[in-house]
């Protein structure tokens, strides 16, 4: 019977627990099975650890891979199934996306961006009304006069 398999990941309650992958595979039999975890196409074996194999009680059992990760934007992470069932491998991708404090600074970046083409705008517009209310006499209208009558 061929393995179904999932990855899921799972945060750390604090800064001192890290993230970890959970890969579930179930539904299998014979019980041998191989599964392991690769970061970007090489295999990894240290922070890894596994359930003991358990039975389902329909003839089938069930292991759950664990593997201890810090995500970094780009990473890709296999969980790779062997099992006589299959005739290749099967391998469940998990890429991990931006982090949370990547995240906030690209937003604050952007509102930042906004606000400042938004403050530009208004004072172009504010500029540009203003040099046109106000046509400018040339300087030789302008000498002789007195202050109050250079006002329009």
């Amino acid at each position: 019977v061929s393995p179904a398999a999932v990855i899921t990941p799972t945060k750390g309650m604090s800064s001192s627990h890290p993230n970890m992958l959970v890969c579930y595979v179930t539904g299998f039999f014979p019980s041998k099975i191989t599964v392991t975890w690769l970061r970007n196409g090489k295999e990894v074996n240290s922070h890894v650890t596994s359930s003991e194999l358990l039975q389902n009680g329909d003839w089938t059992y069930q292991i759950h891979v664990f593997l201890e990760m810090t995500p970094k934007s780009g990473d890709v992470y296999t969980c790779r199934v062997e099992h006589s069932s299959l005739l290749d491998p099967m391998e469940l991708i998990w890429e991990a996306g931006m982090s949370e404090s990547e995240r906030n600074k690209l937003v604050t970046g952007i509102v930042g961006l906004v606000l400042g083409a938004i403050f530009i705008v208004i004072g172009l517009i504010v500029y540009l009304r203003n040099k046109k209310g106000r046509p400018s006499l040339p300087v030789s209208q302008t000498q002789g006069l007195m202050p109050h009558e250079c006002a329009t």
